[in-house]
């Protein structure tokens, strides 16, 4: 196994069953153990060296993912869990990257994987073997201490991940070879002291530029995103106060949005995101909404521009020295700084090209996972896909699926069938029914791990337990889809899933309840609320007399 993504790896060694045959598991990782906060004090391009007053030096190293320091994770702790290791009860519900971190040393500890794990050890090549047709094998050169050793195994998942290598088309933006400002990729941002006093533009309106944007907003004496395509803003903190996920991310509203027609599914879905606020008033509303974007994740966004913290600007059309042009708008816009969130691409350097191609930004995978034409299916990728939900239980589900087929308890089907489903998704066709997304990468991820877990015989049979568990069937089919359900019967079966469905509330909203509050007897409230409503009723009354 193969990988840098931490989430991806972990479970990847864990869901070893095949361990459990007396198969050997090494895992190679070409960093120090749980070092997964990379740093930053390169320039880019020549431009921008970025160093933390507070931190000291920090690099960011090149093949490897980057956080910066205040990063809060978009999905909730419950949303986000593995199958059979809930986090604990007094983690809040969205998390910081630390505490991310200290749960996966508690995951590693609890499985005890760290053994199988080869750290500081760089993969140069993986290739077939000579009689890869009959056996499968593959060839594996590896780099550690400037050495190189040769290895031979039955079985490669190469779990890097897609957020290591930035997309920086400088082309698309005429006039960037005279700014004499600073310019950068948001990959390389730690810190907002390097915006103090500045007027600055992030370009791009993901996750991290906004984030950037927000921090920087803070210190710098204007910011502005740029961005054609806009996009729908979500609070983590959605109905009632509960995490966004554990609201939208039901079976029974996924049901309900895939079954409506696809404009009256949008239509809902734009109905929903305004009742925050006017996106329109805002300049935030999506360019196609026939098609699904990314959302973005802020509790801060619409206040920053509400205060005139941030202003929101069309695509760029120009840079010249000291400014920049927008399209539709004749006036410059005097800048210091430019941030370029304009996203990853990703490759497979270590592998021949006949193996897995990666064109238009993405690779022929059959459920984004096996290259379809290799004669044994003994080579898999885990975590090429971008899910509307939490990533870790979907790697989870994909590496569990994984080791089945290796192990050849589940079969794949034929390769012209492979070839079909795969081609067919890259048409990325709009759907007649529910949702459709403007990325082949991106899927929904309900029915994606549905889909896997059938394959496997671990998807819940919400029917069947309707009449065996009455109250475990409700939770499961309106209560949020965490992926303790995955757990509840099939290969793998956790004993705890039960009662961490049961109780996924409880730890939700612990953490939050440190102050003890007194609420009024049922009877007193509900008559409280008789009175209130009479008393409504009469003003009416006497408005109108």
């Amino acid at each position: 196994m193969m990988g840098v993504g931490m989430c991806d790896w972990f479970k990847s060694s864990q869901s070893g069953v095949l361990s459990k045959e007396g198969k050997e598991i090494l895992l190679f990782h070409d960093m120090p153990p749980f070092d997964c906060i990379s740093v930053i004090d390169q320039e880019a391009d020549g431009k921008v060296t970025f160093n933390n007053r507070e931190l000291g030096k920090e690099q960011v190293e090149d093949g490897r993912p980057s956080l910066y320091k205040s990063v809060v994770s978009n999905t909730c702790k419950e949303m986000s869990a593995f199958t059979d290791f809930p986090y604990p009860e007094d983690f809040p519900a969205f998390l910081s990257h630390s505490q991310v971190l200290e749960y996966l040393r508690m995951y590693a500890k609890h499985f005890d994987l760290l053994k199988h794990i080869q750290f500081k050890t760089t993969v140069i090549s993986v290739r077939k073997c000579p009689d890869f047709s009959t056996t499968g094998q593959w060839t594996i050169v590896t780099e550690s201490n400037g050495k190189q050793e040769s290895s031979v195994f039955d079985a490669v998942m190469i779990c890097i991940g897609y957020l290591s290598d930035p997309s920086l088309p400088l082309e698309s933006f005429p006039g960037i070879e005279k700014f004499q400002g600073q310019y950068f990729h948001s990959r390389y941002y730690k810190h907002p002291d390097a915006f103090e006093g500045k007027k600055v533009l992030v370009v791009g309106m993901g996750n991290s530029g906004v984030d950037i944007a927000i921090e920087a907003s803070r210190v710098a004496k204007k910011v502005m995103i740029s961005t054609g395509q806009g996009a729908w803003v979500i609070s983590r903190v959605f109905d009632s106060g509960y995490p966004w996920d554990m609201v939208f991310l039901t079976r029974f509203m996924n049901i309900v949005r895939n079954s409506l027609p696809a404009p009256i599914t949008t239509w809902l879905v734009a109905h929903r995101m305004n009742q925050w606020f006017n996106h329109a008033n805002y300049g935030l509303v999506p360019q196609n909404r026939i098609v699904i974007r990314e959302p973005i994740l802020n509790d801060e966004l619409p206040g920053c521009i509400i205060t005139g913290k941030i202003s929101v600007k069309p695509s760029l059309k120009e840079i010249k020295e000291n400014s920049v042009v927008f399209q539709n708008s004749p006036t410059e816009e005097p800048i210091d700084i430019i941030v370029f969130a304009t996203g990853y691409k990703f490759s497979f350097p270590f592998l021949e090209e006949s193996v897995v191609k990666v064109e238009n930004k993405q690779a022929s995978l059959y459920k984004y996972i096996f290259p379809p034409h290799l004669e044994k299916p003994t080579l898999a990728v885990i975590g090429l896909i971008k899910p509307f939900g939490a990533v870790m239980p979907v790697v989870e589900i994909q590496a569990r699926w994984v080791t089945r087929v290796f192990k050849g308890l589940c079969q794949l089907p034929s390769v012209s069938t492979m070839v079909e489903e795969i081609n067919e998704k890259k048409k990325n066709k709009i759907r007649w029914f529910g949702l459709s997304y403007d990325e082949v990468l991106k899927t929904d991820c309900l029915v994606y791990i549905d889909d896997l877990a059938s394959l496997m015989g671990t998807k819940p049979n919400v029917l069947a337990l309707l009449f065996q568990d009455p109250s475990l069937a409700m939770k499961i089919f309106f209560g949020p889809c965490t992926a303790y359900q995955y757990r509840l019967t099939g290969p793998g079966k956790w004993d705890g899933a039960r009662n961490a469905i049961l109780t996924q509330w409880d730890r939700t909203i612990k953490p939050m309840r440190t102050r003890v509050v007194e609420e009024p007897p049922n009877f007193y409230f509900n008559l409280l609320k008789i009175i209130s409503l009479l008393a409504l009723f009469a003003a009416i009354f006497l408005g109108f007399k």
